[in-house]
């Protein structure tokens, strides 16, 4: 269905006016005007729903050199600064936990996707398949051009998400990334519980989006929504004269590679079918390798942009660490 709002642009305080975003469809809310605003985070670490407590959850990714996921960490293997100042760890669920995951599989279909559409469909429906576990995890399928379409919402249901998947005949018009994240990420990764992941497949940059890139970020950050980016611009044949499939090449690229990195996750850059199916078995792995950490700040939520590093303690050479690298902490 599609989705019917009007959408308004982030507020700074720099006192920058809010500008109107255009009509969009979202579900049966009806039209609604409101800045993003930080997910409440769980108290109880087994139950991953929203609270009053001000915490802050931090679904974390370990890789060793090899980029494979790292298991067997505890609570005391990580260390959390927010704006350099060390923080102290509240609440730790490992990996073999499996804290469920809302995943929203956004694909784009603007005018330059005709030849790959149904490769892409397929390679959506396969990484469904891998990541949705029975009775637990949740799926939405949508599609976006100059538009977000929610084609199916949240559901454990694999027929309803491949009905969902087969009923995109054709391509659209231009490509609203930004928007796209911002709507998804507003108006249905705020209100469910566990991790919150958008997948999201494009082959070109953005080209009508009112919202910017920042404030895709932002809003992405503050639902604690992770974002991963699979570019097929080189071509899924992997022809397309100047693309080097596996790197960022142009500012495009680059923008999509830090939506990803500042919500911890990462950008793929493909150019043949099977780098996009390995791609998406990285990110089912990864969503079943993630540990996730809160704590509560030290400081009062002021309005203030923090900055997030974790690292781990003792001598961890050649591993990496992968999270969101901020968050607004805004005042409710």
């Amino acid at each position: 269905m599609r989705f019917a709002v009007r959408l308004f642009l982030l507020s700074f305080a720099v006192a920058l006016a809010a500008a109107s975003l255009s009509a969009f469809k979202v579900g049966a809310q009806g039209n609604r005007s409101q800045q993003p605003r930080p997910t409440p985070t769980p108290q109880d670490q087994d139950d991953l729903g929203p609270v009053t407590v001000r915490e802050v959850r931090l679904p974390i990714t370990v890789l060793d050199k090899k980029e494979q996921p790292v298991s067997g960490l505890t609570r005391s293997d990580f260390l959390v600064f927010e704006d350099k100042q060390q923080q102290q760890i509240e609440g730790f669920i490992d990996e073999r936990t499996g804290v469920p995951v809302h995943v929203a599989v956004l694909m784009d279909i603007s005018a330059s996707t005709a030849g790959k559409l149904e490769f892409q469909k397929t390679a959506a429906k396969d990484f469904i398949y891998t990541v949705v576990r029975a009775r637990k995890d949740r799926a939405a399928f949508g599609v976006f051009d100059e538009d977000l379409q929610l084609l199916q919402d949240f559901t454990e249901r694999h027929d309803l998400l491949d009905r969902a998947v087969d009923s995109v005949k054709k391509p659209g018009t231009n490509t609203a990334l930004w928007d796209a994240i911002w709507l998804m990420c507003d108006e249905k990764m705020r209100g469910v519980t566990g991790r919150r992941v958008i997948v999201v497949i494009t082959d070109g940059d953005d080209t009508a989006s009112r919202a910017r890139l920042k404030e895709a970020i932002e809003i992405a950050q503050a639902t604690e929504t992770i974002v991963f980016a699979i570019s097929t611009k080189a071509g899924l044949s992997g022809a397309v004269p100047g693309v080097e499939m596996g790197t960022p090449k142009d500012s495009g690229d680059r923008e999509l590679e830090r939506l990803a990195s500042e919500t911890g996750g990462r950008a793929f850059f493909i150019g043949d079918r099977i780098n996009l199916e390995r791609a998406f078995t990285r990110v089912a792995r990864e969503l079943r390798s993630q540990y996730v950490v809160t704590y509560k700040p030290t400081r009062e939520f002021d309005g203030t942009y923090r900055r997030i590093e974790v690292k781990l303690a003792g001598d961890r050479d050649g591993l990496k660490v992968r999270t969101r690298r901020g968050y607004t902490a805004t005042r409710q």
